[in-house]
Formats: structure tokens, sequence, C-alpha cells
């Protein structure tokens, strides 16, 4: 074996990003929102780098799992998975916060973790594996002089297309040492279509993706009527994050029908997604009721979704999202990507692997624009509402140290508040009585 490639350090650092005031169905994002930068370094000299949630969940994880991974070759992505369930169980042993042994079901709380579908021990699993994995990725690449979508296969795109992501949101935070920005309050059709038309023209945008749930829907309706006129012919999507029930999602699909390119869900849980799939008319998708190989047979079964929205920090990394994304072609499932408060890492990591899926059938989610902050040293810049995939080594991107170095500061000062991202006790900062709304809430 080439000891060059054996992982000599391992470094996390936790982070947190500005994050502006958007609105969802459990509250609103905060401030500043956990990330964990994970950096592989090999006997060789060569540095690897991912990005995964930062929350005290997942770095309970992370630690002992970096501790095991020394000596090892960055070319054995296969035992993350193994040495990640070790570290756990060494982790709970240890009684470290946070680590859950088994399989069981997390305690959500009331913060935004219930966006991504019921989580439990496996899935955040999967989530810390996946940025371990895309360092091992970025690292085995920087040392052959490969770009990462080489390495998994080649690409068959040398763009890949994503979609604008629209928020109801605030003007600003409350409180006088909130991040600010200039985008300015969008709570009506007119200033979702007005951010519409500003992520045409910055970005080249040319479909749209509302974050709803967070209105009565006819308000809901009304502001995707607004996008169909403003820009005609274009995709159109609508999110409520399964704040709605069986009849008011088929009350929906019926009246948006005609302009929505899906509908993602719309109602909680396979359950219910399945009944409004048979009666809806238009294309559910999801990123909440599927969201780990065992939940596909269900979901698949009964046709309860026609698009899977992949996402390589929930699905244990860049290779699992291949092989999600041949099983969605076997059944003849749509496929796109979600994203979630994602930096430039991710981001480059979500390019690489969209390049070498043939079926990416819609336009990936990216939050990106939304972040003012990063962590490389060149952002990611969108043309025609596409990124051109890279070709130099690696993922591409070169970390910003001084930047990485003030995020860090950031979450060392920070009292633990920001530590764990919570959009209900954001929203109570404004909305001091404001209670997590049970589902479905209309």
């Amino acid at each position: 074996m080439d000891t060059s490639l054996t992982i000599a350090e391992v470094h996390l650092t936790p982070i947190l990003i500005a994050d502006p005031p958007l609105l969802n169905t459990q509250g609103v994002h905060q401030p500043y929102t956990p990330r964990l930068i994970v950096e592989v370094v090999t006997r060789g000299g060569v540095t690897g780098v991912g990005e995964t949630y930062g929350d005290g969940d997942y770095l309970a994880l992370a630690r002992p799992l970096a501790d095991s991974l020394i000596g090892h070759p960055v070319t054995d992505m296969n035992r993350l998975f193994s040495l990640a369930e070790a570290a756990e169980c060494a982790a709970a042993g240890e009684g470290l916060s946070g680590a859950a042994g088994g399989d069981g079901d997390i305690d959500e709380g009331t913060g935004a973790a219930g966006l991504r579908g019921v989580r439990n021990a496996a899935k955040l699993r999967l989530s810390v594996v996946s940025g371990f994995e895309v360092a091992c990725l970025d690292a085995l690449g920087r040392t052959l002089g490969l770009p990462v979508h080489a390495l998994l296969g080649g690409k068959v795109r040398d763009r890949v297309e994503y979609s604008a992501y629209l928020f109801y949101r605030w003007a600003a935070h409350p409180g006088p040492d909130a991040p600010a920005d200039d985008w300015g309050a969008a709570l009506d059709p007119q200033g979702i279509v007005a951010q519409a038309r500003r992520f045409a023209d910055a970005y080249g945008f040319r479909s749209f993706k509302l974050k709803g749930g967070v209105f009565p829907p006819d308000e809901e309706i009304a502001a995707v009527r607004a996008l169909a006129a403003a820009f005609p012919g274009q995709p159109l999507r609508l999110d409520p994050n399964g704040a709605w029930s069986v009849e008011t999602s088929l009350r929906v699909a019926r009246e948006l029908g005609d302009v929505l390119e899906y509908l993602e869900d719309p109602a909680a849980g396979t359950d219910r997604m399945a009944r409004v799939a048979a009666g809806a008319g238009v294309p559910l998708a999801t990123n909440m009721c599927v969201t780990t190989f065992p939940e596909i047979r269900e979901a698949f079964a009964r046709d309860a979704v026609q698009v899977v929205l992949s996402d390589h920090h929930y699905w244990g990394g860049l290779r699992n999202t291949r092989e999600l994304a041949a099983i969605c072609r076997t059944f003849g499932v749509g496929l796109s990507m979600h994203s979630n408060t994602h930096l430039g890492i991710s981001l480059a990591a979500m390019t690489h692997v969209a390049a070498t899926v043939p079926n990416l059938d819609y336009a990936c989610d990216s939050h990106y624009p939304w972040q003012t902050e990063d962590v490389i040293t060149r952002r990611h810049a969108f043309e025609d509402g596409c990124l051109t995939v890279p070709d130099a080594p690696g993922l591409g991107v070169e970390l910003d140290r001084p930047a990485l170095a003030a995020l860090h500061r950031r979450w060392l000062d920070d009292d633990g508040t920001m530590r764990e991202r919570d959009d209900a006790a954001a929203m109570r900062a404004a909305e001091p009585e404001w209670v997590t709304p049970a589902v479905p809430r209309w």
C-alpha cells in the first residue's frame, strides 16, 4: 500500500455562519447556523476537506470517528460506516452528550431537524460519514491529480443546473447584533416575485422553488400564481414541509396542477403522501419520507413519491448518492437534490456527484446564494442558473483559513444558544408565545 495515502491527521472545526431570517413551518432560521468542517491530512502531506452539520449530536460522533481514522488509507471509504458505528458505541459508552446507541429515534425537540424527516442514530451516523467521505475523496483526488467526479466514474455533463430557492422572510432578525443583508422582507406574493426577479437577474436561475408551510395555503397559492404570471412557462415548485393535511394537499395540487413542476412534501409521512399521490395529478417530491435506503421500499411500492431529492449529507456521501440514483432510475422515480444552509465545500461536492448521475431529472436546490459567508477562497459563481463542473484535482476548492478561523472563533465565543439549530427558539425571539405547530397545520 502507498503509505502516502495513509491518514496522518484529522482536524474538526465547528463554525457558526450567518443565516438570514428565512421562514418555514417550524419557525425561522437562526441568525447563525452551526456547520462542521472536516480536514483529512495524509502522510503525503495532502489535505482533503469535507463539510456537514455542526450540531452537538454530530460533533459527539465526529470526534471519536476522527480519532479512529488515523492510520487508515483514504481509499478505504467503505470502512467509514463500520468505523462510525464503532465510534458511536464508544462515545455512548463514555457518556458523551448526543451520542445515541443503536438506531432508535432521537428526540427532535422543537428545532429544524424535523424538517429532515424523523431522525435516528443511523441517519445521524450517515450525515457524519458524509463529511469524512467527501474529505477522503478530495484528498485522494488531489493526490492522484484527478477531480472527484473522475473518482465517481466520470462526468456525464459539464454543467449542473440549480434552482432559485425562494423564502418568505423578514427584513432582518430581531436584535442589534444580528447579521443584516439588503434583501428586505418578502411576506406576500409581490415580495416573493421581487425576490425571484433578483435571483433570476443575479444568477440566471430559470426554475423557482418556494418554501411554503408559513402562511395559510390560499396565500401561498396566490404567491405561486404570481410567480407563474411573472415567469410564464418556467418550472415552479412548492414545499410546505409536510404542513398540510391530505385534503388540503389535494386541493392545492388541483389548484396549482397546471403550473407546478412538482409539489414537495405537502403532507407528512409515507402514508399521507401515498394518499395525496393517488389523487394529486402532479408529481410529489420528498426529502422527508425517503431519506435512507430502508425507507425506499414502502414509498416506491405505494407510489407515494415520484421524485426523490437526494442529499449526500443524508445518504452517507457521494457514492451512496449514486446508488440512490441507480435505484430511482430502475423504478422510474425522478431525481433531484435537496440542500440545507450549506457552504462552498458541500456545494462543490453536490456539483461533482450531480455531474456523474445520468438521471438528474430536475434542477438541484441550493441555499448557497443566501449564504454571505464561506470557508473557501473563491465563491462559486452561477451562470445561467448553472455551475460549471470543476476539473481541478479533488473538489476544486481551497480553504480560506482566516475565514475558517474567524467563524470558528464565533462558535467558541457563542454562549451555546446558536450551537444547536432551533428554528422555533429563533422564532420566539420575535414572538415569545410561538409554539411549533402540530402537523398537519392546515
